[in-house]
């Protein structure tokens, strides 16, 4: 399965960007700050389609973040998106919010310069589902064929995960890793659209998907 990232500065812009997609990631830390209304918030996760609703941090500060987040979820967002590194605090009322809206948490981890050892993903794995995610999702910078080996060794473990491999080395996990097992991938809109490195545009990637599971 295919998710769909958007980054899009405004509600009317996300919504747009929706139509005709059956899985989309909402960047709201893309959104501008205005944007990031009760109502707007309402408008786009009411969609029937299936919506992750992702914050990254940085951008606004973490008070505003928590609250976007949740009313994203009480907005009907099918998964939420928190960081495992993010404080306790904030995880445990994500985590509470989605399970009282039967929406399911993402816990990521991101590394944006290498892709730890293998014990080191295993634990990052775990720490991931020990903050309560239902899928834990793994994106390293790939520099080598071998950090995008570890990358599907995670695979075997049997738990529910997204690994991405990011950069340009990477790309092969974007498109190998839902046919191994992974949950899903991402894609951007479409060239140009990316919202993180070596991402792959949903038509270019749909077709690399088709032909390989034709071998």
């Amino acid at each position: 399965m295919i998710c769909v990232s958007i980054a899009e500065g405004t509600a009317d812009g996300c919504i747009r960007a929706l139509e005709g997609l059956e899985l989309a990631e909402i960047r709201m830390d893309e959104m501008e700050p205005q944007e990031l209304t009760k109502a707007n918030i309402r408008r786009i996760f009411s969609s029937p389609l299936k919506l992750i609703a992702t914050c990254r941090p940085g951008i606004i500060d973490e008070e505003h973040r928590r609250g976007i987040l949740i009313d994203a979820v009480d907005s009907g967002a099918a998964y939420v998106d928190i960081e495992v590194e993010s404080d306790d605090g904030l995880k445990n009322d994500i985590v509470a919010a989605a399970r009282g809206k039967g929406c399911k948490v993402i816990v990521s981890y991101h590394d944006y310069k290498k892709t730890p050892s293998s014990e080191e993903l295993r634990q990052i794995v775990e720490w991931c589902f020990e903050s309560g995610a239902d899928i834990a999702k793994i994106s390293c910078m790939a520099n080598s064929e071998k950090d995008n080996a570890r990358l599907f060794g995670l695979l075997d473990l049997g738990r529910p995960l997204i690994v991405i491999g990011m950069g340009e080395r990477g790309r092969l996990t974007r498109v190998v890793a839902p046919l191994l097992g992974a949950v899903f991938t991402y894609a951007s809109s479409s060239l140009g659209k990316e919202t993180a490195p070596g991402q792959i545009d949903k038509a270019r990637l749909e077709r690399i998907m088709e032909e390989l599971r034709g071998i």
